[in-house]
């Protein structure tokens, strides 16, 4: 063998034993996926949970599809800046305040515009003179008393932008443990987020949930129950009245009619509940519930959530309980939350942990309350309100209440990643179906294996044993291409297998400039080892020229492009890479290997 190759088998034979390492995690993680996909839905999700880090590594090192090639959900959420804007403002907020933030959203709803200066328009024209200073500056570090209307929208723009940003990173932290592989998250806008997520095409509502639940996590003592039972019967008494009716013999009558009574059964003694109803009329006691009479029948430090859990067997009706205004804490000091599983009922749960403040505020909520009962509210929902057996020091809890495993899992994450700071809208949604990517898939391949053979029959049939020596080298070239995909976990799109396509006409491009100029020095009368030395030698400026001009162009793409742009220009760039080291690398040794070792006549056309 020529002096030297033995360094290029060297990097020949590393280059196949890395590509191959890092190729073998696809394969595994697609023995998984076929082995989990045999298991029934309870024994896949344990298996997940008990392979999770194994699992998550398999996922991470894969060659990954995009939206194009293995279908999946496209969505884009918007920040409810109206609802921020409240929130900013609870402390300090009036029903005027709250009439100007709806005015404000639904003219900007209507007129496409944005909500904060419909806020400020609103305002203005509500309170002419006024400042909006008063109801902001408490909570603000950069506002006074006595700042104007533009600064107090600047201070919302710049609370929103804080908003937007964190929400995105929250939204990341959530698809990253729901195991989507490859996510792209990107702010559009003022207020907007767009979310691609490969491989998600029927889990739909789950994903949903992921991305809107706010995670509001609080801890509250519950309502006295006769206070709660007294106010039950008050609010009922406030929505009697009386209306005539004719009877059957033309008589002028009176009856007292109630709406709420044809709905809604409050309990018969004290009791947590304010009431029962039906799941399906839960829209119709809020709407009644917002009523000024009935707000004004509810003690001043009770307010009422809707229980989670049916209430009976046939799981039709829900309980409206009473809870304290007052919140003991929140879902902040959460420093872990893992699903798990009650030892007791064997029923799904939550396990939580607290940090140091949390245990403290935790311990005190818990003493105060023995024999007493404790709600766990999460998103305006009580999942669960066990009763304080004893003082709790550690800080450690659990929300039952779940409808199953997948939940809890789901409920862990959201409280792990952190609470939204304020509400997403899904304004619009789109769903790619396996069947459109996987006939996405197999026109890549198709396109890819038609382009190889078609470049396989040329070379053989033009260059004779060369051309079988560059088909050798074109397929190796192929698995260093996925194999360098998936050692950057790069995505591969469609767009991508049309660079692998490109990719393949360039790769027996170097090939075919060094055979030509081989046999342009045999046809000068040059012995066949001295025409492959100034073929290579010859042919190796115009060949780097060619790559490295088209790779620069590739960076470009990939610096200044997105979406399908980028896919393309990762998989030129893996190409040209791989393209080189076949086409000046393996095929020289191979040449070399069949013309001194072994004396073989080697024909180039």
């Amino acid at each position: 063998m020529k002096q030297g190759n033995g360094t290029k088998v060297f990097f020949i034979i590393g280059f196949l034993l890395l590509t191959g390492y890092y190729l073998s995690f696809s394969l595994r993680f697609w023995l998984e996926e076929r082995h989990i996909s045999s298991l029934d839905e309870d024994e896949q999700i344990q298996y997940r949970i008990d392979n999770e880090d194994r699992l998550a590594d398999l996922r991470a090192r894969r060659i990954n599809f995009g939206l194009d090639l293995q279908g999946g959900m496209y969505v884009t959420l918007e920040l409810a800046t109206h609802q921020l804007i409240a929130e900013l403002a609870r402390d300090q907020a009036d029903d005027m305040l709250e009439e100007v933030i709806l005015t404000a959203f639904e003219t900007s709803r209507a007129n496409n515009t944005d909500v904060l200066d419909e806020f400020i328009a609103e305002f203005e024209r509500q309170n002419p003179g006024a400042s909006l200073s008063r109801y902001y500056h408490m909570g603000a570090d950069d506002l006074t008393r006595t700042s104007t209307n533009a600064e107090v929208r600047d201070y919302l723009n710049t609370q929103r932008n804080r908003a937007v940003d964190r929400a995105v990173e929250i939204i990341r932290n959530r698809i990253d443990r729901f195991g989507v592989t490859e996510p792209s998250i990107v702010r559009q806008g003022a207020n907007r987020i767009v979310v691609e997520l490969p491989g998600v095409d029927d889990e739909g509502d789950r994903v949903r949930s992921l991305l809107q639940g706010t995670a509001r996590l609080e801890f509250r003592a519950m309502a006295d129950p006769t206070e709660l039972n007294n106010a039950a019967q008050r609010v009922m008494q406030s929505l009697n009245e009386t209306e005539e009716y004719e009877d059957e013999d033309g008589e002028i009558q009176t009856r007292t009619v109630n709406p709420l009574r044809e709905i809604f059964e409050i309990p018969g003694s004290p009791d947590y509940s304010f009431g029962f109803a039906n799941i399906q009329d839960t829209a119709a006691v809020n709407e009644i519930m917002r009523r000024e009479s009935v707000r004004r029948a509810l003690p001043s430090n009770v307010e009422l959530f809707w229980y989670t859990r049916p209430v009976d067997q046939q799981g039709q009706f829900l309980a409206l309980l009473g809870v304290r205004d007052q919140i003991a804490l929140t879902g902040e000091v959460i420093t872990d939350a893992r699903p798990s599983f009650d030892p007791q009922t064997n029923r799904p749960e939550v396990s939580m942990s607290m940090n140091r403040e949390g245990a403290r505020r935790w311990s005190q909520l818990t003493g105060a309350n023995i024999g007493r009962p404790v709600a766990i509210i999460l998103d305006g929902l009580v999942y669960s309100y066990p009763n304080v057996q004893t003082q709790i020091y550690d800080g450690r809890s659990s929300i039952t209440g779940l409808g199953g495993l997948r939940e809890s899992e789901d409920l862990a994450n959201i409280l792990l990643s952190g609470a939204l700071p304020a509400p997403l809208d899904i304004i619009e949604e789109r769903t790619v179906g396996a069947t459109l990517g996987e006939a996405s898939i197999q026109a890549g391949l198709n396109s890819v294996l038609y382009g190889l053979l078609i470049v396989a029959i040329f070379m053989i049939f033009y260059y004779r044993t060369g051309g079988g020596i560059a088909n050798i080298a074109l397929l190796l070239n192929m698995v260093f291409i996925l194999g360098i995909l998936a050692a950057f976990q790069a995505t591969l799109t469609l767009p991508g297998m049309a660079g692998i396509v490109l990719t393949i006409g360039m790769a027996v491009d170097a090939n075919v400039l060094i055979f030509d100029r081989i046999r342009e020095e045999m046809t000068a009368g040059k012995s066949l080892i001295a025409a492959i030395d100034s073929g290579y030698n010859n042919a190796m400026s115009a060949i780097l020229d060619a790559n490295i001009t088209t790779f620069l162009a590739a960076v470009v793409l990939f610096s200044f492009g997105m979406g399908p742009i980028k896919g393309f220009a990762v998989t030129l760039m893996a190409g040209i890479v791989a393209s080189l080291f076949s086409a000046i690398i393996i095929t020289r040794v191979l040449i070399d290997f069949m013309t001194r070792d072994k004396k073989l006549a080697i024909s180039f056309g």
